[in-house]
């Protein structure tokens, strides 16, 4: 079994709490593959996809902002970003 996580950006105390712990686990308990999507939902469409192993997450509990990385595009939604536009999302959304 693969699984990956990616995080939209934006505070959230803990996060990288939760991360380690369902990265702990899945390897550990289930011998899964556990895989970070850098950059929120523009790595995804980029493909900004890495493995995350017990050694990647060792120490981030005391790491600020979002372990592997977040990006505040949302390329999905009115005004978002995926690839090379401005991003702007300074208006108004419907």
């Amino acid at each position: 079994m693969r699984i990956a996580m990616l995080t939209g950006g934006g505070d959230c105390p803990g996060l990288n709490a939760v991360i380690r712990a369902v990265t702990r686990r899945a390897i550990a308990s289930y011998g899964w593959e556990v895989f970070g999507i850098r950059n929120g939902w523009l790595g995804l469409v980029d493909g900004d996809v890495h493995p995350l192993g017990l050694e990647s997450i060792s120490g981030i509990l005391h790491e600020g902002g979002h372990y592997p990385g977040h990006h505040p595009n949302q390329p999905f939604q009115p005004g978002g970003q995926s690839g090379g536009g401005s991003g702007d999302r300074s208006g108004p959304r419907s």
